[in-house]
């Protein structure tokens, strides 16, 4: 068994983002059950801040 590229391809077989309910980006955790751009099941509020540009 090599570490390099030809065990790569074996590594990506489950799904961790899926599209989010609220923003519609592909950054809701399934594990997680928490939008990474939004804020969706963390908090009721939009995810933002001052040093961001949405």
């Amino acid at each position: 068994m090599t570490k390099g590229t030809s065990s790569m391809g074996k590594r990506s077989g489950k799904k961790t983002h899926i599209r989010c309910r609220r923003c519609g980006k592909r950054t809701y955790h399934i594990r997680k059950k928490k939008c990474s751009s939004c804020g969706y099941g963390a908090t009721a509020r939009l995810r933002k801040f001052t040093w961001q540009k949405k």
